[in-house]
């Protein structure tokens, strides 16, 4: 039986490419996010839905049992950045950035681990951001550090929680990469703030989740896929 990846977030970016790794592996893949489209791909199923809403989550996770009928690898890549001042961000703002950023996260995983668990383990992958080690003073993120920073905790407190049982946690952790969220306008002050003077590749973290896919003994680990951001400027 195929192995299957749960990938959120998956309609660009970051998400689509992970998709598509996958899928050269040969894995069945089910992409969730709120726009995307059916795919003619038979190896990949698309569900649609916001994954601040519990019940999505629970449906992404349910109907990845049902068509392939197995989850070996949770990549939880769906994320909300506002930049903003830390006294301008607003009540919705908040909202907003927990709801997708951490209550998606809990809701989605929980099933996803119940499923794991049932089958005898699996692999949890985080996508964070090198921001909560390194802040940039001119790129404010503080409920993006609130919320990322929190991801890594819980992704080290998993892994420990998790550790005899079969399933692995890992975060990737990633500079500013190249994606449709980025204007091209802006490029070049974002390849400024990474020490190698570029911004990274939708490659760069999808070769770090697959690294992570074939470590068996990895877990707990925040891998930094940063162009050296983390270290230092």
């Amino acid at each position: 039986m195929s192995k299957v990846a749960v990938v959120t977030g998956a309609s660009q970016g970051i998400g689509a490419a992970t998709v598509a790794a996958y899928r050269k592996l040969g894995w069945n893949v089910v992409a969730t996010s709120r726009s995307i489209k059916p795919s003619d791909d038979p190896g990949v199923l698309a569900v649609p839905g916001d994954l601040a809403d519990p019940a999505v989550a629970a449906r992404v996770i349910q109907a990845a049992k049902a068509e392939f009928g197995r989850v070996d690898t949770l990549v939880n890549n769906a994320g909300i950045f506002i930049a903003k001042p830390f006294t301008e961000y607003t009540g919705e703002d908040f909202d907003a950035i927990t709801g997708l950023n951490l209550r998606g996260f809990v809701a989605v995983t929980q099933p996803a681990v119940a499923a794991m668990l049932e089958q005898g383990g699996g692999h949890v992958v985080t996508i964070t951001t090198s921001l909560t080690d390194h802040a940039i003073s001119n790129v404010p993120s503080g409920l993006a550090s609130l919320t990322k920073g929190g991801l890594n905790a819980a992704t080290k407190a998993l892994a420990i929680e998790y550790a005899t049982r079969g399933v692995r946690f890992n975060a990737v952790s990633p500079g500013i990469i190249r994606t449709p969220m980025h204007a091209a306008e802006t490029h070049e002050f974002m390849a400024s703030l990474h020490p190698v003077g570029h911004m990274g590749d939708t490659g760069d973290i999808t070769d770090a989740i697959l690294f992570l896919e074939n470590a068996p003994f990895v877990t707990g680990e925040i891998l930094h896929v940063d162009g050296g951001q983390s270290a230092g400027h």
